[in-house]
């Protein structure tokens, strides 16, 4: 009898404290990407009580008004007047400290060791790594974006948090908030909702009411009907009359974002990838221009493992690749199929190898990282940093693509054969 047991995954809204640093940081990238596609970027933010603190490394050839990208994203969340709950984008403080980039780092990044010792003329060697470090890429086929069930439902539910709070369904709500859902599964394959368990901030009165225990329960019937039963609607597995809802459990949410807890950039790595169900290599993404293969190389191998099970090679893929500060070539690629492939795993990963450049400067060239800014409008990244970076629906995101799924499933054509 297959195994069954409960995994759990959660998200949080635009407005929680860690995410408004994710998203100006963001923000900061996509500004300096839209003017200078070449621009090298490291930007930390803090916030807290009435105060945004940016930090860290930009080089490159472009005029920023960073009190003014900051101010203009945390209004955008939701944070101006009352409805902030006591941080304001009028308001706050914004103290900015940047430097340039450390011209250590820039040597071994501008040319890549291959073609600092081998003079090798291919334009992808112009470019290695920013860092050292492992990066994993997910895929499975629980949902049709190729994601884990716990963590695509989770981003759903906060999504929807802030779309019924900006398009005014319920007025009430402020811009934190966070989402955790709990799936039971059987053997690999999820089976029910176990619980949903959602945090919202909200107004201290809600049309005349003023009573917290009508006020909960007020906030508990609406979310039912406005976020939680919306998210389920296009979904195969629903709740049932044994799902628990824990709405609020805390039984008040009133001071929230930067007036309640401060956040930082890069806090949120597990919201940003899988939930946990799979690996995570430890780096950030937010504020870090595609040299930086935390990010880029993250976004590849998400691109590989969504590839290998939209091929038909697996049912769940997670590959992992490492590099070498200032090397273009990776120094290991690692495909694992958790005994799902149709294939051996060694096999697989010849075929990436052979199929994907999974060098900093391919990545970059193959998936437009560095333009995808100014082919949105000067947004894009900031766009990317909150509700997941994989399996997004509401994006067009180069990494999400399956051009390589039809090259990959030739290999099981030979197989067959």
């Amino acid at each position: 009898m297959p195994n069954r047991y409960l995994f759990t995954s959660e998200s949080v809204t635009e407005g929680h404290p860690d995410k408004i640093c994710d998203q100006i940081s963001d923000a900061i990238l996509d500004a300096v990407l839209t003017e200078d596609p070449k621009g090298r970027v490291a930007a930390e933010c803090m916030v807290t009580t009435g105060l945004v603190v940016v930090s860290g490394e930009i080089t490159a050839d472009c005029q920023l008004d960073v009190p003014d990208i900051c101010r203009k994203t945390i209004r955008e969340i939701g944070y101006e007047g009352e409805s902030g709950g006591g941080f304001d984008a009028n308001t706050c403080g914004v103290i900015v400290s940047l430097n340039k980039q450390s011209p250590d780092i820039a040597h071994g990044v501008s040319k890549a060791l291959e073609q600092r010792k081998n003079g090798s003329g291919d334009s992808a060697d112009q470019i290695g790594a920013g860092d050292q470090g492992m990066m994993f890429g997910f895929a499975c086929n629980e949902t049709p974006e190729f994601m884990p069930m716990p963590i695509s439902v989770a981003h759903r539910i906060a999504r929807r948090l802030s779309e019924v709070r900006k398009l005014g369904v319920l007025k009430y709500l402020r811009p934190d908030g966070k989402s955790q859902v709990s799936i039971e599964y059987e053997g690999d394959i999820p089976c029910r909702v176990d619980s949903i368990v959602i945090s919202t901030q909200h107004d201290p009165t809600i049309d005349g009411i003023s009573d917290n225990d009508q006020i909960q329960k007020r906030i508990a019937q609406d979310l039912k009907k406005y976020v939680i039963d919306p998210v389920f609607q296009d979904l195969s597995i629903k709740p049932d009359n044994q799902t628990r809802y824990l709405i609020n459990p805390s039984g008040r949410f009133v001071v929230g974002g930067p007036q309640g807890d401060a956040g930082l950039t890069g806090r949120k790595i597990i919201v940003d990838t899988y939930g946990g169900y799979a690996r995570h290599g430890g780096g950030a993404f937010s504020g870090k221009d595609p040299t930086k293969v935390d990010r880029s190389a993250a976004y590849a191998a998400r691109y590989v493992a969504k590839n290998i099970v939209a091929s038909g090679l697996a049912t769940r893929a997670e590959v992992q690749i490492a590099y070498a500060i200032g090397v273009a070539k990776p120094v290991s690629v690692h495909v694992t199929t958790f005994g799902t492939g149709k294939i051996a795993d060694n096999e697989i990963t010849e075929l990436v190898q052979k199929h994907f450049d999974l060098r900093p400067a391919a990545i970059i060239q193959h998936l437009g990282l560095n333009n995808l800014p100014k082919q949105c409008g000067g947004k894009f990244y900031q766009r990317v940093a909150a509700y997941g970076h994989f399996g997004r629906t509401d994006l067009e995101l180069p990494w999400e693509k399956l051009d390589k799924a039809s090259i990959l499933s030739k290999s099981l054509t030979k197989v067959a054969h």
